[in-house]
């Protein structure tokens, strides 16, 4: 239960991140709304690993170093999302963006990448994510 909790406040808050991502970007830039956004959360991250972190970055050399991207994607994460909700509206642009996440999670699961379990991606999920598809060309279906 804990899990559906926090996927739907991660849902929430990065739909609600993106439209305030936008809205600044709109006056001061999408790069520095990058940076303010990324400087925010390095702050705010260090100041809760003080307090509360209980790991260690001496485990950081054993990492695999692609998983050091995480940052760099972020980047790339706020300037498509602002650029997408600013040319296409926060719902069109944020179900398409599930829709790619969706299956990008599903290739990530079916073939184990990046040392996740792998899990079977059936026809069921194919169907689903069509639907979905679907259900976003309804929406922008214009008369």
């Amino acid at each position: 239960m804990i899990g559906i909790i926090f996927s739907i406040l991660a849902g929430v808050a990065m739909s609600i991140q993106g439209v305030f991502n936008s809205r600044l970007s709109d006056k001061i830039g999408i790069w520095e709304t990058n940076a303010i956004v990324q400087g925010s959360a390095f702050v705010l991250t260090l100041i809760i690993m003080f307090f509360f972190g209980n790991g260690t970055f001496k485990e950081l050399r054993t990492v695999n170093k692609l998983y050091l991207l995480g940052g760099v994607l972020g980047v790339i994460i706020i300037f498509t999302v602002i650029t997408g909700i600013t040319s296409l509206g926060a719902t069109y642009s944020i179900a398409i963006i599930l829709v790619a996440q969706l299956t990008a999670a599903a290739i990530i699961d079916a073939f184990g990448l990046f040392d996740s379990k792998k899990l079977t991606f059936g026809m069921n999920e194919i169907i689903g994510v069509i639907i979905m598809i679907v259900g976003i060309i309804v929406f922008k279906w214009k008369h």
